[in-house]
């Protein structure tokens, strides 16, 4: 058991949580919780599992009740103290587990050349919290995939990947350099692409979607860039009664997700 917070596995933990240069270059992040730890199990993508003290007995009721998939032989599992497990992880009333798990990796050409694919495009989203749930909606609303200009807040940020509900081990995703050159390839690849704009004279509501569809989401201060906003075909506007400006970012990349559902 590890009992000291200076141990070199609890400091690695730490950084992981902290450090998203350093969750790129280990290909991995921590998921915290049962029902995040469950989901990983599932899809074969733990690498180790850290348990407190008093969550040993829990652990071992579930993989005998089916509730967790049994970890592979390489798969290391290590129990820590209370103190130790207080210190690392990033929830204010830990459950007692967490793991560290493989990134998924995903086939964009497969996706990009399905018929009826249907992407969400996010131009630098800075809020964990939006970033989780449009991506919860995304799979909620059957989107094909994500994609993430480099500028978005780390899709492996701890509270971003709590806020997706396990939908992160569900929905592809990719992390793009430049968002104007990847809207231009996706138009190469026969996708129509729309973009949410408060400029915009037609209404999200009038289109149908039918073909392979684009939706393009921008952050949550500035909305797109002009660049990108240039690059798309159409500019569509969430129509709003009162005084607003504006809706949050996650309601209104909603709106769009589920009408793109609706029409299909």
């Amino acid at each position: 058991m590890i009992e000291s917070s200076s141990n070199s596995r609890i400091k690695k933990l730490q950084k992981m949580m902290k450090n998203a240069r350093f969750r790129r270059q280990e290909q991995a992040f921590v998921v915290e919780g049962w029902k995040m730890v469950a989901e990983a199990l599932e899809h074969h993508l733990v690498k180790e599992i850290y348990l407190s003290e008093h969550a040993g007995h829990e652990y071992r009721r579930r993989l005998a009740h089916g509730e967790l998939t049994v970890p592979g032989n390489d798969v290391m599992v290590e129990t820590v103290s209370e103190q130790c497990f207080r210190a690392v992880a990033d929830t204010v009333a830990p459950q007692g587990i967490l793991a560290v798990v493989q990134m998924p990796a995903y086939d964009k050409e497969k996706i990009l050349s399905s018929t009826d694919s249907a992407l969400l495009c996010l131009e630098d989203i800075q809020d964990p919290g939006n970033l989780g749930t449009m991506m919860r909606t995304a799979e909620g609303a059957g989107m094909s995939a994500l994609i993430l200009s480099k500028g978005c807040v780390d899709l492996f940020n701890p509270k971003v990947v709590r806020s997706t509900m396990g939908a992160l081990f569900r929905v592809p995703f990719f992390v793009c350099d430049d968002m104007s050159t990847e809207v231009e390839l996706l138009k190469k690849e026969g996708f129509v692409t729309y973009a949410a704009h408060l400029e915009a004279e037609r209404n999200f509501m009038e289109e149908e979607y039918s073909k392979k569809a684009v939706i393009l989401i921008g952050n949550e201060a500035n909305g797109l860039s002009d660049a990108v906003s240039e690059k798309a075909e159409r500019w569509l506007k969430i129509p709003m009664e009162g005084k607003l400006e504006s809706l949050n970012v996650a309601v209104s990349a909603a709106l769009f997700m589920y009408e793109v559902y609706r029409s299909r």
